[in-house]
């Protein structure tokens, strides 16, 4: 509860800082720029506005959960933070340059990844208004130029993963943002096509295209990639912390070994988070050899050895679940893969010789958690329930493995 509240007090001083700065900043820089005093009262008004309705969103997203945010940012509020702060920055220094050098498509696809696309558009759209409003003679064709091509990016960048091909949406993106310079340049001004005309919407489209690579490759890199590899880690057998386990009881071990394989192909048969389940399974025992049980007592073996977020929830879900909330499909899914298991070898170890009708125990299980209730603790409809029956009566080659 003390690390939650500390966490609370820190992202409400993120939010106080961006407030204020961005309305610090703007000042200062329609103050250096020579603007009137109507001038600098409506652009930090406006400037704060813009500010108080992104902290909003922020908040509102933050109420929904992770679900709120896309990828990993609920955990890591940090990286839009600073994209917003280095935007405030950009965003008034793009007024003393030509509007149509401004890279905003890819800088509006940066402040959506690191949150989530209606943040990123809105936080976007307000970082363009407030450009306009300090160029000297900013309209209505800019918004127009950017707003538009920026929801065009986030809508082709917005389901990111590993195996995403970019080439594609990079190139739309730079095709929608080339075709809406070229109307700014000509419809709008009512100008010439002419060589000279293209000379900085092209620099733009150079701009945008680098800031886009480099931060695609880093987002793939350090936040998709990297928990994907993380998961290759830790799910091996051989891990230390797992290898561990071992060591101290072979029992514990196998048990979640033989845990593990059985869950893991509940998630893939129903189409849910294998990686997690699987990890949930291995280490969701990791204490007992140490007597310890609840999450306080081993939620520092996850920390120290980095798991990622996600296997860290469905950890402490399984371990200490929240009253009355729902708990998981994936969950569930160890639940009944460690009740399986755990039945079938303490009947072998009974009795090694004990012919078991795997149908038939598998089914008493099942059926004695539908009429205990236990199945109105989880997000889970009869249907995939009754998959889940199916999955684990046909792995009876592997329960013979057991013995």
């Amino acid at each position: 509860m003390e690390g939650e509240n500390s966490s609370q007090i820190r992202i409400s001083i993120l939010y106080a800082v961006m407030f204020v700065f961005t309305g610090l900043f703007v000042f200062f820089i329609s103050y250096v720029a020579g603007k009137s005093q109507e001038a600098l009262l409506r652009n930090t008004i406006v400037s704060l506005i813009i500010s108080g309705v992104v902290i909003f969103m922020l908040k509102d997203a933050s109420e929904r959960g992770k679900e709120g945010f896309s990828y990993d940012n609920y955990h890591k509020r940090n990286r839009f933070f600073s994209v917003y702060m280095l935007m405030v920055v950009l965003s008034c220094l793009f007024s003393f340059v030509p509007n149509e050098f401004w890279p905003y498509m890819a800088l509006i696809v940066m402040l959506s990844l690191s949150s989530n696309s209606e943040i990123g558009m809105a936080s976007g759209m307000g970082f363009v208004i407030i450009s306009v409003m300090l160029e000297e003679n900013g309209n209505y064709g800019e918004m127009f130029m950017y707003v538009l091509s920026g929801i065009v990016a986030i809508a082709l960048f917005r389901d990111l993963k590993e195996d995403t091909a970019i080439g594609f949406p990079v190139f739309i993106s730079l095709v929608i943002q080339a075709v809406l310079l070229i109307a700014f340049n000509v419809l709008f001004q009512n100008r010439t096509l002419s060589f000279n005309i293209l000379i900085l919407p092209i620099l733009n489209l150079m701009i945008n295209l680098i800031i886009l690579l480099v931060f695609l490759n880093m987002f793939g890199v350090y936040i998709i990639r990297k928990s994907n590899d993380m998961y290759m880690v830790i799910n091996d057998t051989e891990y230390p912390l797992l290898a561990s386990l071992k060591e101290k009881n072979k029992d514990e071990y196998y048990r979640a070994i033989h845990t593990s394989y059985l869950a893991e192909r509940i998630a893939m048969g129903l189409g849910i988070n294998a990686r997690a389940v699987k990890t949930c399974a291995y280490y969701h025992r990791i204490g007992v050899p140490d007597g310890a049980t609840k999450w306080q007592d081993v939620e520092v073996y996850y920390i120290k050895n980095d798991f990622p977020v996600e296997a860290v929830e469905y950890l402490h879900e399984y371990i200490e679940p929240e009253k009355g909330k729902l708990r998981s499909k994936e969950s569930l899914a160890v639940l009944l893969s460690e009740t399986v298991i755990a039945s079938i070898m303490y009947l072998i170890k009974e009795n090694k010789d004990v012919k078991i009708d795997y149908d038939k125990l598998i089914d008493g299980i099942l059926d004695n958690k539908e009429k205990d209730g236990e199945l109105k603790q989880y997000s889970v409809t009869y249907n995939e329930y009754d998959q889940m029956r199916k999955i684990l009566k046909k792995e009876k080659l592997y329960y013979d493995f057991l013995r």
